[in-house]
C-alpha cells in the first residue's frame, strides 16, 4: 500500500503548536547561506558531542571495534568528526525538504546516472547507507529519477506530516510503502520501479543472520537477495557524501552487482557487508556511528555494549583529558 501525506484540522490543535513553532523556526533557519549553516552544524555536533553521553558511547564503541589498528587519538579525532558530521545533518534534512529546487541542485554533482537509465524497464534496489547525508542523497536522487523508499511512521502526527510532504517534495511520482509490506514492495519491483533500500542495521534476530562486518560477527538482513531474487530485481549500490571542501554533494549510482543473487544466502548477504564496509571506509566521518550495529549478538555472547565498557570508556577519555 502507497502512503500519502494529507493534512487534517487534528494537526492544528493546541497539543501540535509548540511542534509548529518549533518547525517554523527550524524553516526559517536553514534559509540562511550554505556555508553559514556548515558552521551552525558543526557548533551543533560540538554540543551533541559533550551532552550526548549515550550516543557518544555507542559511537566511541563501534569505532573502537571497528578500527581497532587506529590510535586512541585518531579514533577520539574520527568521532568528533563524526558529531560534526551528525550536527550538519539537522541542517542538512531541513535543506533537502524546504529549499527550491534551483537552490538545492547548485549542490549536487551526480555520477552514475546511466546505471539506472540502462535498467530498461527492469526493477532495481538502489542499495543505499545511513550515511549522515542520508536525507540529502535521497533528495539528490529523487530530482533526477523516480526512486520509491519504504517508510515508518513517526509518533508525532504532526512532524509525520512535514518529514512526508519534505520527502515528496524532489519525488512527485515516488511512491512510499510501509517496512512489513513486502507484497507490495515486491510488485512494485516486479513492475520495474526503483526502490530506494538500506542493508546496513541492526533489525534484530527473526530478520537476521550473522556475518562479519569490519571483522565482527553483525546481525545482518537478508532481504537485499530474497528481494532481487523474487522480485527480479538489480541491485545498484548507492553513496552520497558531503565534499571537504564544502561545495555541496557527490550522489553516485554504481554499476548493478554482477551474479547476485546467487542462491547461497550467506555469501549473498556477507558480499553485501563487505561492500558497505568499502563505502564507509571511503568516507567514515559520514557514517551513522551512533547506531547500535552490534547490539544482537550470537547466542551465549555478551553485549558489546554493557555498563561496564562504558565506564571503561569513560576511565579512557579522562586519563587522556
Amino acid at each position: 500500500m502507497e502512503i500519502r501525506p494529507h493534512f487534517s484540522r487534528a494537526l492544528l490543535h493546541p497539543k501540535h503548536w509548540l511542534t509548529w513553532i518549533g518547525l517554523g523556526f527550524w524553516r526559517l533557519l536553514v534559509m540562511l547561506p550554505y556555508s553559514v549553516l556548515l558552521k551552525l552544524g558543526r557548533f551543533t555536533g560540538w554540543l551533541m558531542y559533550h551532552t550526548g553521553k549515550k550516543r557518544r558511547y555507542f559511537a566511541e564503541r563501534n569505532l573502537e571495534l571497528c578500527f581497532p589498528e587506529m590510535s586512541a587519538e585518531a579514533r577520539n579525532k574520527l568521532l568528533k568528526e563524526n558529531f560534526a558530521s551528525s550536527g550538519i545533518a539537522l541542517f542538512e534534512t531541513g535543506i533537502a525538504w524546504w529549499w527550491s529546487a534551483r537552490r538545492f541542485n547548485r549542490l549536487m554533482t551526480f555520477e552514475g546516472l546511466e546505471n539506472l537509465e540502462n535498467l530498461n524497464g527492469r526493477g532495481a534496489l538502489l542499495m543505499a547507507l545511513h550515511y549522515t547525508t542520508l536525507e540529502m542523497g535521497a533528495a539528490g536522487i529523487n530530482s533526477k529519477a523516480c526512486v520509491d523508499g519504504m517508510y515508518r511512521p513517526n509518533n508525532n502526527p504532526v512532524f509525520d506530516y512535514v518529514q512526508r510532504k519534505g520527502r515528496e517534495k524532489r519525488g512527485q511520482r515516488s511512491r512510499a510503502y510501509p517496512r512489513r509490506d513486502l507484497r507490495g514492495v515486491l510488485k512494485a519491483l516486479r513492475q520495474g520501479r526503483v526502490l530506494w533500500y538500506a542493508p546496513d542495521q541492526d533489525y534484530g534476530r527473526n530478520q537476521s543472520i550473522f556475518v562479519p562486518f569490519f571483522g565482527v560477527e553483525a546481525a545482518t538482513v537478508v532481504a537485499t537477495s530474497r528481494l532481487a531474487g523474487k522480485g527480479n530485481a538489480a541491485v545498484l549500490p548507492f553513496t552520497h557524501h558531503r565534499k571537504p571542501d564544502g561545495s555541496g554533494y557527490l550522489i553516485k549510482v554504481h554499476p548493478p552487482l554482477e551474479n547476485f543473487p546467487t542462491g547461497d544466502e550467506r555469501n549473498d548477504t556477507l558480499r553485501v557487508n563487505q561492500l558497505v564496509e568499502q563505502f564507509v571506509r571511503e568516507c567514515p566521518e559520514q557514517y551513522l556511528w551512533v547506531h547500535r550495529r552490534f547490539k544482537t549478538r550470537p547466542e551465549g555472547e555478551p553485549s558489546l555494549y554493557s555498563v561496564e565498557k562504558r565506564r571503561r570508556s569513560r576511565r579512557k577519555r579522562r586519563k587522556g583529558a
